[in-house]
């Protein structure tokens, strides 16, 4: 069972694939070089500007992140004064400007995160594989994630080009 969706028109379309019963996958290429995607990833005040969507009216209130194997991160997201909701885990794997692995603890549901980073002529294939315990978890989970992985990347495009220019490229 294999399902496809894609949106986007331009080129840096975010794939979402069901791989197995419990293996989400999704890709996309982003314009800047996999130094700055992965620190994107990995550096609180960067996660900040574009890893909750905003259309949602929602925002990252909080975002604490130790980026080395065993280290570990909590993300508060909400919007105005309702109750956070809260992701957390621990880093299992962290190999600079290339690979993050790691933990997502908020329930039982939660995933193991993989997240590699291939750059080809300055720009960076990104490849979020996501395993789940069970296929109702990723059920779930893709039901949940409608539409906002894709606003979210492409708040991180923006985002990169803000920090391209902002390093003396364009």
């Amino acid at each position: 069972m294999h399902a496809s969706r894609e949106s986007e028109p331009t080129s840096n379309r975010t794939t979402v694939e069901r791989k197995s019963e419990r293996e989400l996958v999704v890709t996309r290429t982003f314009n800047g070089p996999a130094r700055l995607v992965f620190e994107a990833w990995t550096k609180p005040e960067l996660l900040k500007r574009w890893w909750a969507p905003k259309s949602m009216g929602i925002s990252l209130l909080s975002c604490e992140a130790d980026v080395r194997a065993g280290g570990k991160y909590r993300f508060e997201i909400g919007h105005g004064d309702s109750n956070p909701m809260a992701f957390f885990g621990r880093y299992i794997e962290v190999t600079p400007y290339s690979r993050l692995v790691w933990t997502n603890e908020e329930s039982d549901d939660g995933a193991v995160t993989t997240v590699t980073f291939a750059e080809k002529g300055g720009k960076t294939l990104l490849v979020m594989h996501e395993l789940y315990p069970s296929k109702e978890a990723l059920d779930r989970a893709i039901a949940g994630m409608e539409g906002g992985m894709t606003e979210t990347f492409t708040q991180l495009d923006e985002l990169l080009v803000t920090l391209g220019a902002s390093v003396g490229r364009s």
